[in-house]
């Protein structure tokens, strides 16, 4: 695998077969329409909880289990790319968001339709899992990246436009158009080899998973979901020591850089999610725009920032690591800072369209230089591990956004 330093465009990344590398195109169209679904629910979400006659709340658990289900799905779908190759998770995932979006469809029952919804989630994690770890360096991960921004930005308008003209069910299926890249990509990732052949690391999985749910639940309930995480995180630190192999290997959480670039790349994220969230409900209040006008100008500032996240990491080669990441946390810092404290609510949208620059540019270039720290069997491991704080942000930002506009 190519790294930010090192100038090559090679695509042999985890699983990555020995024929011709796949077109970036095919990898981001497999994984960006998650991000579509992540946020079709956006401006919807009242006409949701009206279709099962409850609160907003309560529909924002098909956003939450969204984030959930991205969250949990990441390491474990990249562990099942490092122990039983690439083409294994990329079937299981694409049949998770297939199943996931027809119980959607036709539940009748809305635990059942957030049950699909969850499954969505599972697959489209896997699915990103499957592309991150093809694309190989930078630029093709900013292809990726600048995708997930693209999709993110015309998500929550799109799922407006398809609930007014079809309905909210087909506005969150919109992920299943996923499917249409994995015959092309199957023929690249199935003849990827495992990575590993241990057995699979029970223990630390529900380890991860426990500690990763607790943390999910911190922006709503803080003091019994950190009274739950902090001794799990002590669980897991001890269980990793003994098992240094394991879901989660030692030797990626030691590798040079690995943790500060995954807690960047988690910080970003939960400034753009919760911004994603938040602006439109702060635009409503605090201007006379229709919810389509508010929709079609974050829109525009969010495909904005996804091209220039892409052009940075494109360019992050030449630019060296240093002025990347200066770059990158002076947009974030700004992006939030704008958006809290700027007294002229027409700001907001050019902040949200720096905070997906900062997030989509820190994906692509710190994922990259995260996983060529380390030795190839544990890249998938560190693809996963990285992918996972970054997916943190999607389920703590709109948490969070909840709790700034109520």
């Amino acid at each position: 695998m190519g790294s930010v330093g090192s100038g090559s465009d090679s695509s042999r990344g985890p699983g990555a077969g020995a024929g011709a590398p796949v077109h970036p195109l095919w990898l981001a169209l497999l994984a960006t329409p998650a991000a579509a679904g992540a946020n079709a629910p956006v401006l919807t979400l009242p006409d949701i909880a009206a279709a099962w006659g409850t609160g907003t709340a309560s529909a924002a658990w098909f956003v939450q289990l969204y984030a959930w289900g991205m969250v949990i799905g990441t390491p474990l779908m990249a562990g099942l790319v490092r122990m039983r190759g690439a083409g294994r998770a990329l079937w299981t995932s694409a049949l998770l968001v297939l199943g996931g979006t027809v119980l959607l469809a036709a539940a009748p029952w809305l635990p059942l339709a957030l049950v699909g919804r969850t499954a969505q989630a599972l697959g489209g994690a896997g699915l990103i899992a499957v592309a991150i770890g093809l694309a190989g360096s930078a630029r093709r991960m900013g292809v990726i990246t600048a995708g997930f921004g693209v999709l993110g930005a015309t998500g929550p308008l799109l799922g407006s436009w398809i609930e007014g003209v079809l309905s909210w069910r087909v506005a969150l299926s919109v992920s299943v158009l996923a499917l249409a890249a994995v015959p092309v990509i199957a023929r690249h990732a199935g003849t990827g080899r495992p990575g590993a052949t241990a057995p699979f690391d029970g223990r630390g999985a529900g380890l991860v998973f426990a500690l990763v749910t607790a943390l999910v639940l911190v922006p709503r309930h803080p003091l019994p979901a950190l009274a739950l995480a902090l001794p799990l995180g002590a669980l897991l630190a001890a269980h990793v020591r003994a098992r240094a192999t394991g879901f989660v290997p030692v030797a990626v959480l030691r590798a040079p850089g690995f943790l500060s670039s995954a807690l960047i790349a988690c910080a970003l994220s939960t400034s753009y999610f919760t911004l994603l969230f938040a602006v439109p409900k702060w635009l409503g209040e605090r201007t006379d725009w229709t919810t389509g006008a508010i929709g079609a100008g974050q829109m525009a500032a969010l495909l904005t920032g996804s091209v220039l996240s892409w052009l940075l990491a494109a360019g992050s080669v030449r630019l060296g690591h240093g002025r990347v990441l200066a770059v990158l946390l002076a947009a974030g810092g700004l992006a939030l800072t704008a958006a809290l404290a700027t007294p002229w609510p027409v700001l907001m949208l050019p902040a949200a369209g720096l905070a997906v620059f900062a997030t989509s540019g820190g994906q692509a270039t710190l994922g990259v230089r995260a996983a060529a720290r380390v030795d190839a069997g544990q890249r998938p491991a560190a693809l996963g591990l990285f992918t996972l704080c970054y997916q943190l942000g999607g389920a703590f930002g709109p948490a969070l956004a909840v709790l700034l506009v109520g």
